[in-house]
């Protein structure tokens, strides 16, 4: 029982930062019907950045609590991860929005090797440690352990969700949201400006990512220029087992794939003996992706959506 509930917690820590990012792709794709594959490496500059101002305040305030130094970090990422977001979008995406569905595809994964070599080239190749703020003492419940980091983790991204929620369900811009997804014509007639939503939905993307980025690099104790693109694949993966385009599916799909991965690789792991073990632990989320999606090609929580005539 102990090795359930300790692998439940490392689920729900992986899957929350998976429901985190996998809001980014669901969101943009609910409005523009677009999948932005550059939204992993925002992550990553969200966590470079964070990285960057958690040395200065190492040096400037080394006796300030860990946690006000992370909330500090996330504060600084969040702004740089929105403009470079909302430049991604005004400069790469704007002008592809009624092309093919192939250039704003292609435009996306270069804008991700691009921004990787530019962070490349800011923070070197090598992986860099991420300076330990939080006290290293676990807090135990019943027979399992979580770290400090964690457990913050696990409030941020609670919070950060709801947030989303309420932002989506009872306010102003939420409507328009919810206007501009279902017809983006008709939205504009009825005097939403598209663009404002275009941009607000890229923000508060980037803003969950710059949040995920920190903790993950918080969490995991190191950072590189490249440390954007599984994370966001498989948030990417999460947001379709979801079902793209739907919030609630991003977050369900989210903590689903981080607890499979987590079972999958403590369970069936153990069962061969170490040959499916946590360096393969990837088979095991993408396995009951193809799955679902077999079964129901729209997602968990997606529509079904007939073909019109």
């Amino acid at each position: 029982m102990d090795i359930l509930i300790q692998q439940i917690i490392n689920g729900l820590v992986l899957g929350s930062m998976y429901a985190l990012i996998a809001l980014g792709y669901t969101m943009v794709y609910g409005v523009l019907s677009l999948i932005n594959f550059a939204h992993g490496e925002v992550l990553m500059i969200g966590a470079m950045v964070g990285l960057t101002v958690l040395k200065i305040m190492q040096t400037v305030a080394p006796d300030m609590p860990g946690i006000f130094k992370l909330v500090i970090a996330i504060a600084a990422a969040i702004p740089v991860c929105v403009i470079v977001n909302v430049l991604i979008e005004r400069v790469a995406y704007r002008r592809l929005r009624n092309a093919p569905r192939l250039a704003p595809l292609i435009t996306a994964i270069g804008i991700g090797i691009l921004l990787q070599t530019f962070a490349m080239m800011i923070w070197g190749r090598s992986p860099l440690p991420f300076p330990q703020v939080m006290s290293s003492e676990p807090i135990h419940i019943g027979g399992a352990l979580i770290s400090q980091t964690q457990v913050m983790l696990l409030a941020l991204a609670t919070i950060a969700m709801v947030g989303l929620v309420f932002l989506v369900e009872k306010t102003k811009m939420g409507r328009a949201m919810r206007a501009t997804s279902e017809n983006p014509r008709v939205a504009g007639l009825m005097g939403v400006d598209a663009n404002k939503v275009i941009v607000a939905t890229f923000a508060i993307g980037a803003a969950l990512a710059a949040v995920a980025g920190v903790m993950w690099g918080a969490n995991y104790s190191s950072a590189q220029f490249a440390m954007g693109f599984l994370p966001g694949l498989k948030a990417f993966s999460a947001a379709v087992l979801g079902g793209i385009g739907n919030i609630y599916g991003a977050m369900l799909g989210g903590i689903l794939l981080g607890v499979i991965e987590s079972l999958g690789a403590g369970y069936i792991g153990d069962l061969t003996g170490g040959f499916l073990g946590s360096h393969y632990q990837d088979i095991f989320a993408f396995v009951v992706l193809i799955i679902v999606l077999t079964l129901r090609p729209s997602g968990i929580m997606g529509e079904r959506v007939a073909d019109r005539a």
